[in-house]
């Protein structure tokens, strides 16, 4: 049994060997998306392949639940010292999320027995696929997001198979990327793998592992302290993506959450069926997938940032997300957009922990961080250049005692922003802008973040841009406790020009010389009502760029004017403005006008009728009912369901839907 400081010494070498796999891994690094933008992961695993150590303050702030065991298991033959899998297959394992994502493990071995695991994965700018960078919300099957390899062995006992290597570079567009990166993270495990057995020298075979366990025991501890402090209850949540497809239609996620003393029940029962578009998120029905609980490691590390980050605080909540809905979706549905889902499924686990414990908890962040790809010639070399040119991420919701985050805020923060001239001198572009987007922020006593804008212009024909988890052009981030919900998203071709188009949603671009890409977040939500806001806080705000003269008027109830407040006016205008509500959020009058006709009782008896029926024919369903209904409410749902039987007699139609209809 280890004593309290034993222990935090163990798991601060543990913490302090992960730094150092990612400090391997960045300074190593090929692509600029890893190197610069950090999006990678690395971890130590214990005998099962359960996470119990990661990095603090580098790369993807995903994974510290994640678990390896399943595509461990999946590899053929024993294990041996110096052996390195991967895969990056969704399907095998559910480890892997989306085919970009390659992931890697191997063991770390002592007096003959595996002791440990070191193990991340880097974020590959391109696996081939259908398009650039291989993901787009537009493709349908998980075929046409590149090749994808199921859990198998990349090194044996120290040497690379050259098999493997020759057919990703015949199937991926910048193989030298890939494969550099890939030769980092294993030279990041292998710094792992020393450091692992540096801890057994010290502390002992027997007693690295009893402390490894204790470490995912003191997390599961941890979590339930948390818990046992939040209300019993049931805290119903919903929010929305954009657009399911290119039909266009929203695309709802729907959480029950249940606080049962020291555990919690997530139930994502009433989310839609799976998508024929790859919002889908492969969880393989594991109730602590990742994937489903990086929202809940948000709101426990906000609650207790002292919290040790492992398997262990996953212990205490069970997910539910029924097979073939889009968090459970079954082969080959397309999974590669699963990260703008998963930026909505934090939203939704946000809101729900608002509803049980609205004053700890802040309003909505941005929620789409957005990740922008360029395929386009460079002149100079005449060689295609691909490359990702920065995330553009939004700012985080407002605080209980501070505003929100400007341009990187909350649960998207750890994709680093890449300096301009490393982009510009990497890739043919030009920037003519970047920065915060004035009066994006939610109004509230404490102001949300604002948003990030950026724009550049490309100088080759037919330049391909990509700009995946575009979302939040739609719905808002909600505001809470009186504040107001954010600016919207925007992306636009030649902006403030004759030939501008404004893009909505759309993630995929063909750009020719001289055109601009001019692409904007979504902002955090407000929290508090914004008349509490004191009236220098928002004189500051106008001065600074980020709350114009005529938004501290309107939202505020603040007069600027010279350069100062004008205290007389300033008071008659909040007088006139004071307004009384109980709502919890605010969601924007997008939302609210759309919550008319799809109440929470029809969208439920939309979503009761698609679960029963085969899961091919959900989406088409789904999208059919949204053609035909007119009205509001569960029986508008019930009318349009019957006219899409008439249409299509070769639907299915549940005997509980046709009893429902009578």
């Amino acid at each position: 049994m280890f004593d309290k400081m034993t222990l935090q010494v163990l798991a601060n070498h543990a913490r302090a060997a992960a730094e150092n796999m990612g400090h391997t891994l960045q300074r190593t690094a090929h692509s600029a998306f890893v190197k610069e933008t950090q999006d990678f992961t690395v971890m130590l695993m214990d005998q099962t392949g359960d996470t119990f150590a990661v990095p603090m303050d580098l790369g993807a702030t995903w994974y510290p639940g994640m678990a390896y065991g399943p595509a461990i298991k999946m590899v053929e033959g024993e294990y041996r010292p110096g052996d390195v899998a991967f895969t990056n297959d969704p399907y095998s394992g559910n480890v892997a999320t989306h085919a970009p994502d390659t992931h890697l493990w191997k063991p770390v071995f002592a007096e003959g027995e595996i002791v440990a695991w070191t193990g991340g994965h880097i974020h590959n700018t391109d696996m081939g696929g259908a398009v650039p960078a291989s993901l787009s919300r537009s493709l349908t099957e998980i075929q046409q997001e590149g090749i994808r390899f199921p859990p198998m062995k990349l090194v044996n006992e120290g040497v690379f198979d050259e098999q493997i290597l020759k057919i990703m570079q015949t199937n991926v567009r910048k193989p030298s990327l890939n494969i550099g990166d890939i030769k980092a993270l294993v030279g990041a495990l292998n710094t792992g793998e020393r450091k692992v057995h540096a801890m057994v020298e010290r502390f002992g075979k027997q007693g690295f592992l009893s402390g490894v366990a204790t470490l995912m025991d003191q997390a599961e501890a941890q979590a339930r302290s948390i818990l046992s402090e939040i209300p019993d209850g049931d805290y119903v949540f919903a929010d929305y993506a954009d657009e399911d497809s290119d039909e266009a239609n929203p695309c709802r996620l729907k959480l029950t959450l249940k606080i049962r003393g020291e555990e919690a029940i997530l139930d994502f029962t009433g989310s839609d069926p799976q998508l024929t578009s790859s919002l889908n998120v492969p969880s393989g029905g594991n109730p602590r997938h990742t994937m489903l609980l990086v929202g809940v490691y948000y709101v426990l590390y906000t609650l207790n940032p002292r919290i040790l980050l492992n398997t262990g605080l996953t212990r205490p909540f069970t997910c539910i997300a029924p097979e073939g809905t889009v968090l459970n979706p079954v082969e080959p549905a397309a999974v590669g957009m699963r990260s703008l889902t998963c930026a909505r499924l934090r939203s939704v686990i946000f809101g729900a922990f608002v509803r049980a414990i609205p004053d700890r908890m802040p309003a909505a962040p941005a929620g789409n961080n957005c990740i922008v790809n360029v395929m386009t010639r460079d002149e100079r070399s005449q060689k295609t250049v691909i490359a990702a040119v920065n995330p553009v991420v939004g700012g985080g919701g407002g605080m209980p005692t501070r505003d929100g985050t400007n341009g990187s805020g909350a649960d998207a923060a750890y994709l680093a922003n890449t300096p301009i001239e490393i982009t510009e001198t990497e890739v043919p572009v030009e920037f003519v802008k970047y920065g915060l987007a004035k009066d994006t922020g939610g109004a509230g006593r404490w102001r949300g973040g604002l948003a990030t804008e950026m724009a550049f212009r490309v100088f080759t024909p037919d330049s391909r841009i990509t700009a995946r988890n575009r979302d939040r052009s739609r719905f808002r981030p909600w505001g809470t406790g009186g504040g107001k919900a954010a600016g919207l998203a925007d992306m636009v071709v030649n902006p403030g020009t004759p030939d501008e188009r404004r893009m909505g949603s759309k993630d995929t671009a063909i750009l020719q010389p001289g055109d601009v890409l001019g692409v904007r977040s979504a902002g955090g939500g407000g929290r508090g009502c914004p008349l509490e806001r004191e009236p220098w806080r928002v004189l500051q705000d106008v001065a600074r760029g980020y709350v114009s003269v005529e938004a501290a008027a309107r939202d505020y109830g603040v007069i600027v004017a010279n350069g100062m407040v004008d205290e007389a006016a300033t008071e008659k205008a909040r007088a006139a403005m004071q307004t009384t509500s109980d709502a919890v959020f605010d969601f924007g009058p997008e939302r609210t006008n759309y919550e008319a006709r799809w109440t929470d009782a029809a969208y439920d008896r939309l979503t009761e009728i698609l679960m029963a029926l085969p899961i091919h024919w959900r989406f088409f369903t789904k999208t059919e009912i949204f053609r035909r209904i007119e009205g509001k409410g569960a029986e508008a749902v019930d009318a349009a369901f019957d006219a899409t039987c008439t249409r299509f007699p070769e639907l299915p139609r549940p005997a509980a839907c046709a009893e429902a209809a009578e």
